[in-house]
């Protein structure tokens, strides 16, 4: 049978449902296509994301009715509950919580891989032929490895957005050359897992499955907080990959196609990410992010100007041309609502108002994008750090709203910053740059910001949507 699962009873399926079930499959797998083409621009997203749902439905339908042949009691356990959750996990999360909600998803996904494969040794639930024994233990080897290795390395990618620990890059003593030793005893591992049956084959491929798990740990502990929205990023990637090696291993073409999709796609965003931070691909995939230089970081120190809310205020109402800088602090104090209320207020006195978008800003791709649409800013002046960083010395006033370590400029002065050489927005040649933050705390990287003590910066503390609600009651005076 060409579609499969491992809930089929190895025996005969209805031609018509399988057949009705291989016409689900194609159309799913176009509807998942036409998603990803949607979620590309803000103006279709809404309809990718339908798109995208509609296809999984359909999926999942297709193969319950179109190729089960029993275990549908099963089924129902599985899936009753996990609907639930996922209503509940999604009613409940605020925006800012997005970031580890799909890094924990990213390791679910690893997890199945990772049953998928073990269950696929032990009862293969699919005929397979003498000749083709050794591909389908390479597909199980694979699927295993990438599986384990993106389940730990979410979860360290979860604890460190939620902040359940450090946002600091821990690195070992040799640590390449330690992922070098691992990788090569995986790779002996797997030339013994084909080279054996049975139970003794299970064996290596334990031992494989808790070193790429190990792996994982290593390499996401080994990157530095700013670098945690292409870890994402790269994450979301290894989990498409491991979605197609379980398609591979239960010879079911969608999981294949939908699997290559999420992983070619989330490929495609992390080298575009590494692109715009001046960043190697290579490291991202060898945990080599946010490790600076190696010598000592260059001591941040100064005093620090206040502004009050009148005064900032007041600098609005003066300036022609405002550029707003979004950042974590934004979404965690939720105040994009109301900063699109200002935006509108200042826009109908006929001012130049943009938004500057830095590629990692959040914690996550896109986060900024996705919380100024929730408040229905104008697409047309969200701009991308690229195409606006330019326009930062002939601005009279710009807005840093819970943004740090894309606003720091150690990244372009100082070569031993865990943030060197990571392209940042230069608010610190524009006229005057107003930062909102709750206190004078490092951002996620750990990294001490000039920027606070520059002769034309000043600080406004406090909560984030309390400020921009303050100034909206300003300007509508």
């Amino acid at each position: 049978m060409p579609f499969s699962h491992p809930l089929v009873i190895a025996s005969q399926t209805l031609p018509l449902n399988q057949s009705l079930a291989t016409v689900a499959y194609i159309v799913a797998a176009v509807l998942f296509i036409f998603s990803l083409a949607g979620l590309a621009h803000q103006t279709s997203a809404k309809r990718g994301n339908l798109l995208g749902i509609i296809g999984m439905v359909l999926a999942v339908g297709a193969t319950i009715f179109g190729v089960m042949n029993g275990g549908y009691l099963w089924m129902a356990a599985a899936i009753v509950p996990a609907i639930l959750i996922g209503v509940r996990l999604a009613a409940r999360l605020s925006m800012d919580h997005l970031p580890q909600l799909v890094a924990i998803l990213h390791s679910f996904v690893g997890l199945a891989a990772v049953f998928v494969g073990i269950s696929s040794h032990i009862e293969p639930g699919i005929a397979v032929p003498d000749g083709e024994m050794l591909i389908h233990k390479i597909e199980i080897y694979v699927g295993v490895f990438i599986g384990a290795l993106t389940f730990t390395g979410s979860i360290v990618a979860f604890l460190k957005l939620a902040e359940l620990i450090g946002g600091r890059a821990v690195t070992l003593p040799g640590r390449h050359v330690l992922n070098l030793v691992l990788m090569i005893t995986c790779v002996g591992l797997g030339i013994w897992y084909c080279r054996v049956e049975g139970d003794d084959a299970l064996v290596p491929l334990l031992i494989m499955t808790a070193i790429s798990s190990l792996i994982g740990v290593h390499l996401v502990m080994a990157i530095g907080g700013a670098d945690m929205p292409v870890v994402v990023s790269m994450l979301n990637s290894y989990s498409g990959w491991a979605a197609a090696a379980a398609g591979f291993m239960l010879k079911n073409h969608l999981l294949i196609v939908t699997g290559a999709l999420v992983g070619s796609s989330g490929a495609i965003l992390s080298y575009i990410m590494c692109a715009a931070m001046n960043r190697s691909f290579l490291s991202v995939i060898m945990g080599g992010f946010g490790s600076g230089a190696g010598g000592p970081a260059a001591v941040v120190e100064g005093t620090t100007k206040e502004f009050s809310v009148d005064e900032t205020v007041a600098m609005l109402e003066e300036a022609q041309s405002i550029v707003i800088v979004p950042g974590y602090g934004m979404a965690v104090a939720q105040a994009q609502h109301s900063l699109a209320e200002v935006v509108k207020t200042l826009l109908k006195r006929n001012k130049e108002v943009r938004f500057a978008i830095h590629p990692v800003a959040g914690r996550l791709p896109g986060h900024m994008n996705v919380l100024l649409a929730e408040a229905n800013v104008p697409y047309d002046i969200v701009l991308e750090m690229d195409e606006i960083n330019e326009d930062m010395s002939d601005t009279d006033a710009i807005l840093v709203i819970g943004a740090n370590d894309i606003v720091n400029p150690a990244a372009l002065d100082d070569p031993n910053s865990p943030i060197a050489g990571m392209p940042v927005i230069e608010v610190w040649t524009a006229k005057t740059c107003v930062v909102m933050k709750r206190g004078m705390a490092t951002g996620y990287a750990g990294v001490g910001n000039p920027l606070f003590f520059k002769d034309n910066t000043y600080m406004l503390f406090g909560d984030a949507k309390q400020n921009v609600d303050a100034i909206l009651r300003g300007l509508q005076r």
